[in-house]
């Protein structure tokens, strides 16, 4: 059992260590580097963007140690309360002393002390009446007090004591600013997370299945969360991140966005948003109708309405679904929604649809990314028939949206795609972008577009490059032109057809990719130039008679052969190859939308807000008592036959000499009698 002196003991030990200064150094520079830490990494994100981006070991050692919410984290709460107590107790144990300093005239200083201090000189007079030298430093605005003692009288004399004011005033505030920490950190919440009363849904349920104790009620002392609202829709709660999973936050009224406004710079970058909104009180019925925008927030009971960012809110939308298994002269209608999704069934095999958000004006940066469908010579195809390298270029590319095709087994692959053409070179392409993981970038496939700008010539051309039959008369063809031509003899003919009608079959079954493999595993290396220019020649003169067979099966004439529409030709080509690494069995096209725009708005309440500001302006006054206010004091101790002066200041600078000088030679003067 512990004896009283050994707790005693104990708890002088506690005291000395939480009221020293190094105790508070070190909890500041702690604070520091975790202000650093919350400043570079982005706080509050969805796990699975830190997740993309540190990856999973990174992703778990910072989760560990609370550095996605650095400002609301238990440890970064537990210094702030333990700042809070060491400067508590520090004021406690020093605050006699200031008082007492500030208050006192240390009348009680010896001769020797005074003889001793830099600023200290005997007068070139015997006496000086005490009377006249209070009344001086009275006048000179001096706080006087005159002792008798027994080797003589000794006036002494102070103005600027409030000085020790302003370590008073910056220690408090930092106590107050702490305070408002902790009270917008919400540690009641981290207490009762703790604890087990709350608890964090990680399950993806309807607001109103949301089990009570993941929910907070309306009295929560503060809160920061996000809400998206579609136009002409409501919302009466707040989603919180924890961890791994959210909190409901119950909201004491109903926010309804009637109009969301958005302008945009040239460059795509948005100048100016805003949303009208509508505040209804739950239990009065009180509106208030105001616009929030950016840095302009509208504040209702205490708790303020942030215009945050903004983006989609359900848009329907209408496509032309495009059977890449099946080709077909026309698209069939499909409609959807914007940030819903819907089941969808294709060539007998069942996927869901996901769609993303729809986007009205895009600045698009194609040429950082893979481009499928880029308009090269074939060589370069050949060589690499995935990817194609770009020129950067930045283009408004109109609407967009993306959307996620996964199957039975929850596979799934995202596409971007575009409404509006985008025009290079003076061809027109539609835009489509695919990728298998969130963490890669979008390949673009670019289909071109015919003189009319409609997609159905290339769907028609692909649907012929495809067809077994169609290839065996274009082998046919080419065959009997190259003989006309002379380019073969007859003796070559069939063998020359069969050679067109391979290749024509293996470009069918998987594009340059298809032949480009052929030669990997049959050609010789030093061959391989050779074929791939032959193989070039093939495919560039039969790609001419698969158009006319095309427009011929669909009632059309044949198309003059000029400039832009062999390009056209080539660029099908290159495309038909790339949609075999497509990963679906449809093409989406964007065909028309009605917009419906939501608003992203951040919801707090901050009652240590109010407390910080109070703290900040203490912690001014504080500053301005400690560097702009000087401490002075003066002794003058007259004895019988000498007079001393003397003179101190908390800062020596060369004011403090100057001031001596002038006060010296002010009571040598009186003690002369001038």
């Amino acid at each position: 059992m512990r004896t009283p002196s050994r707790q005693g003991s104990l708890a002088a030990s506690l005291f000395e260590l939480f009221s020293s200064m190094r105790f508070a150094i070190s909890l500041l520079t702690l604070l520091s580097i975790a202000s650093v830490v919350g400043t570079v990494l982005r706080q509050n994100e969805p796990y699975p963007n830190y997740v993309v981006e540190f990856g999973q070991f990174w992703f778990t050692a910072f989760e560990w140690l609370g550095l996605f919410d650095v400002y609301h984290s238990a440890w970064f709460l537990t210094i702030l309360a333990f700042l809070v107590l060491s400067t508590s107790l520090c004021i406690w144990r020093n605050t006699p002393g200031f008082i007492k300093d500030m208050k006192g005239f240390r009348e009680k200083a010896s001769d020797s002390s005074l003889a001793a201090m830099s600023h200290s000189e005997l007068l070139d007079a015997s006496t000086l009446p005490a009377e006249q030298a209070g009344a001086y430093l009275r006048q000179q605005g001096f706080q006087v007090r005159q002792v008798p003692r027994e080797d003589g009288v000794l006036v002494a004399a102070k103005k600027g004591a409030a000085n020790k004011l302003g370590y008073f005033l910056a220690h408090i505030a930092m106590v107050v600013i702490c305070l408002g920490g902790l009270l917008d950190g919400n540690l009641p919440l981290k207490v009762g997370e703790l604890l087990g009363k709350v608890v964090p849904e990680t399950r993806d349920l309807p607001q109103s299945q949301i089990p009570p104790q993941s929910r907070l009620s309306t009295d929560n002392l503060s809160f920061r969360g996000n809400v998206t609202i579609p136009e002409n829709s409501s919302a009466d709660v707040v989603f919180l991140n924890a961890g791994k999973g959210y909190l409901v936050q119950d909201l004491p009224f109903a926010v309804t966005l009637k109009k969301f406004h958005v302008d945009y710079y040239s460059t795509g970058m948005p100048k100016l948003f805003a949303s009208d909104l509508v505040v209804t009180d739950k239990q009065t019925g009180k509106e208030t109708v105001a616009t929030v925008k950016v840095n302009h927030p509208l504040i209702v009971d205490g708790v303020a309405i942030y215009q945050a960012s903004f983006g989609d809110g359900g848009s329907p939308l209408r496509f032309k679904a495009w059977n890449w298994e099946q080709p077909q002269a026309d698209p069939l209608p499909l409609d959807g929604k914007s940030m819903g999704s819907q089941p969808l069934l294709v060539n007998g095999k069942r996927y869901q649809l996901e769609f993303g958000e729809l986007r009205v004006f895009n600045i698009e940066n194609l040429g950082k990314n893979a481009v499928m469908g880029v308009n090269q010579t074939f060589q370069e195809v050949m060589q690499n028939a995935s990817q194609v390298k770009h020129d950067k270029q930045l283009k408004n590319l109109g609407p967009s949206i993306t959307y996620k095709l996964r199957d039975s087994q929850g596979q799934a692959r995202e596409f971007h795609s575009y409404m509006a053409p985008m025009l290079q070179d003076g061809q027109s392409y539609l835009v489509t972008g695919v990728r298998s993981e969130v963490a890669e970038p979008f390949a673009y496939l670019r289909l071109p577009l015919d003189e009319q700008g409609s997609i159905h010539s290339f769907m028609r051309l692909r649907t012929a490059l495809l067809d077994s039959a169609i290839q065996r008369e274009v082998a046919r063809r080419v065959a009997e032109q190259a003989l006309a031509g002379q380019a073969i003899g007859r003796d070559m003919r069939d063998p020359f057809e069969q050679s067109v009608r391979w290749v024509l079959d293996r470009f069918g079954q998987g594009g340059f990719a298809a032949l480009e493999k052929f030669m990997d595993e049959r050609v010789p290396k030093d061959k391989r130039q050779e074929v791939a220019q032959t193989y070039v020649k093939i495919v560039q003169g039969a790609v001419v008679e698969v158009d006319a067979l095309a427009r011929a099966k669909a009632g059309l004439p044949r198309q003059a052969m000029t400039e832009r529409h062999y390009r056209f030709l080539l660029d099908s080509l290159v495309a038909t190859s790339a949609t075999f690494d497509y990963g679906s069995p449809l093409f989406l096209q964007l065909d028309g939308f009605d917009e419906v725009k939501a608003s992203g708005l951040q919801i707090t309440r901050s009652p240590g807000k109010t407390i910080v500001y109070l703290g900040s302006m203490l912690l001014v006054l504080g500053i301005i008592c400690m560097f702009y206010i000087r401490e002075l004091r003066i002794w003058v101790l007259i004895k019988p036959d000498q007079v001393r002066v003397a003179m101190a200041s908390n800062r020596k600078t060369s004011d403090l000499d100057r001031d001596f000088t002038h006060h010296r030679n002010a009571l040598q003067q009186l003690a002369r009698g001038e």
